[in-house]
């Protein structure tokens, strides 16, 4: 976000099913986020399978969770590709590299609190081109 960001949050075990986004991104994370953001928060998430599970629906639609959608398979389209892919160079820059789980996820902690907090704003920034050309793509009307 703008002039700011959360903490990253590593969901490293297992598979992530729908309902484990539910329990370990939704409702810690995103539900307080939403609260604190206000009722203009709109919600953005990629097409991962598991996170268009009609119980990840359910609990949106139970949370007063506004989703934007997105064309299928448009990475480009999302901004936060632009962000892991800062992060991961950093990772991958590292004098001593990671080795094992733990240390991947210490240096992915350790690099998302260097990343560059312009980086974050101009990628928020982005969305406005980003949401026209989704606009371009529904028909003119508004994804969401």
């Amino acid at each position: 976000m703008i002039n700011g960001r959360t903490r990253l949050h590593v969901v490293a075990n297992g598979t992530m099913t729908g309902q484990r986004y539910i329990d370990e991104a939704l409702l810690p994370h995103v539900r307080l986020f939403r609260g604190a953001v206000g009722d203009k928060f709109v919600f953005m998430d990629d097409n991962a399978t598991c996170h268009r599970t009609l119980a990840v629906q359910d609990c949106l639609d139970s949370e007063g969770i506004q989703r934007l959608v997105w064309p299928a398979r448009s990475p480009d389209l999302n901004p936060i590709e632009n962000v892991w892919d800062a992060l991961g160079r950093q990772v991958a820059g590292r004098n001593y590299p990671p080795t094992n789980k733990n240390t991947l996820i210490r240096a992915l902690t350790e690099e998302w609190d260097k990343l560059p907090q312009q980086l974050l704003d101009n990628v928020a920034l982005s969305m406005v081109r980003r949401v026209e050309c989704c606009i371009t793509l529904h028909g003119g009307h508004i994804p969401y």
